[in-house]
Order: C-alpha cells, then sequence, then structure tokens
C-alpha cells in the first residue's frame, strides 16, 4: 500500500495521469489519497500515517521532513465571461483590489505570497470567502460572489465554457510543489517509482539526498512548471 498525503488541487488535477501510470506498473499496490490543509499534511507524514506527501505552501510546516522541490506554479485569475478585468491589460494588483476576491485558505497554496504582493503595493485584499478546493472557488465565481484566485493548473478545458483565467505570474511570485518525506525514511522501489512518475526529472540520487537531509543546490527557477 502506499499512502500520499496532499492538497484537492494536486489530487484533482495533476495527481490522475500520475496514478492511473502507477497502478499500470504496480497493479498489486494499492493507493490511499489523504487531502488536508498544509499542516494536516506535515502531521500526517511525520506520524507515518502516510508515506509521502505533495505539498505547494507554508514549508514551514515542513521543516523536520525531507522536502524535494518538483515544480513551480503559478496563479491565475477566475471570472465570468464579459467581466470588466478582462478589460484591464496588463492586470495590475491595483485592478483586483477593486473586487472581492475568493481564494484558497491563509497558508494553503500560496495565499501568503498573494497577500505580499498587494503589501507591496499599499493595498489589501477584500477577501469575502476562502476555500482549500479549488472546485468550491470557481462555483462561487459563477453564482456572482467575487473574483477567484487559483493555481492555474485548476483550470481546465470544460471551464472555459463559463469561466475565463487571466495569468497573473507578473504579479505574484511563483509557488514550488515539494515531495515531502520523513528524514532517513525506508523508501520501497515503487515508492521512488511513483516520484518519478510524478517528477520525471526528479532523480533517485535526488530524493536519496534529501532523505539524509542534504541536498543538490536547486534554483526555483530552474524547476519545470506545474
Amino acid at each position: 500500500m502506499l499512502r500520499i498525503a496532499t492538497t484537492h488541487t494536486m489530487a484533482r488535477y495533476k495527481l490522475p495521469a500520475v496514478i492511473t501510470a502507477f497502478s499500470r506498473r504496480y497493479p498489486a499496490v494499492s493507493i490511499q489519497l489523504h487531502q488536508g490543509a498544509p499542516a494536516q499534511l506535515a502531521q500526517m507524514v511525520e506520524n507515518g500515517d502516510v508515506e509521502m506527501a505533495i505539498a505547494t505552501e507554508s514549508m514551514h510546516l515542513f521543516e523536520e521532513l525531507a522536502t524535494v522541490p518538483c515544480y513551480r506554479w503559478g496563479r491565475g485569475v477566475v471570472v465570468p465571461h464579459g467581466h470588466p478585468l478582462l478589460d484591464c491589460q496588463p492586470l495590475a494588483m491595483a485592478d483586483l483590489a477593486r473586487y472581492p476576491l475568493i481564494t484558497y485558505v491563509f497558508g494553503f497554496t500560496g495565499s501568503s505570497k498573494m497577500d505580499k504582493a498587494f503589501g507591496r503595493h499599499g493595498l489589501s485584499p477584500r477577501i469575502v470567502l476562502t476555500a482549500t478546493d479549488s472546485d468550491i472557488i470557481k462555483h462561487y465565481v459563477r453564482l456572482g460572489m467575487g473574483v477567484g484566485v487559483i493555481a492555474t493548473s485548476a483550470f481546465d478545458e470544460a471551464d472555459r465554457e463559463s469561466l475565463v483565467c487571466l495569468n497573473i505570474d507578473h504579479l505574484i511570485a511563483s509557488s514550488t510543489a515539494h515531495v515531502c518525506l520523513r528524514r532517513h525514511a525506508h523508501l520501497r522501489d515503487y515508492m521512488y517509482d511513483f516520484i518519478h512518475l510524478y517528477a520525471p526529472h526528479v532523480s533517485r540520487e535526488t530524493v536519496q539526498l534529501a532523505l539524509l537531509n542534504q541536498s543538490l543546490p536547486t534554483s526555483a527557477a530552474t524547476l519545470p512548471w506545474l
């Protein structure tokens, strides 16, 4: 059995293809997915409730764990067709500040970076709703409650019928997705293979160094986009 803790966005948008490929390769290994906020993910790994977590932000919560940076990811502003923000080119923080925002729970998938981006411009976001689920955010945007800020990877083809996603990488710094493990843990071969399927550019050596509380020098700018 392979037990993995992760966020809704990762479980819904990135991992299906990975899990499908893994299950074909290891049909005898069952997978358990556990979803939660960053603090919950870290606790599950520390307690041994899961073998690994795939976490995207609040890395101070994972300082006691081995962490392997895998991808960088950006954010998008989600609005209905015809929304006034579609006429704002290029989009600015002041434009976003004019509207009620719907986004992730604080400390969850990088909302703190959004707060810092507003702060650099002397602005305060008017957040009317927070959620841990990207699909919930998009649903409330469709209901007209506000403008959504989500991971761009959580916007798919089916959303285009009712929504538009505006890239805001020029406004808010990208975040990094990590695989998090217990230090000095013994990983079975299929666990290394799962990590490789998730992040083919991450070598077994990189994972082993992280387990030993070492790391290869990695710049976030060199990581591929999620």
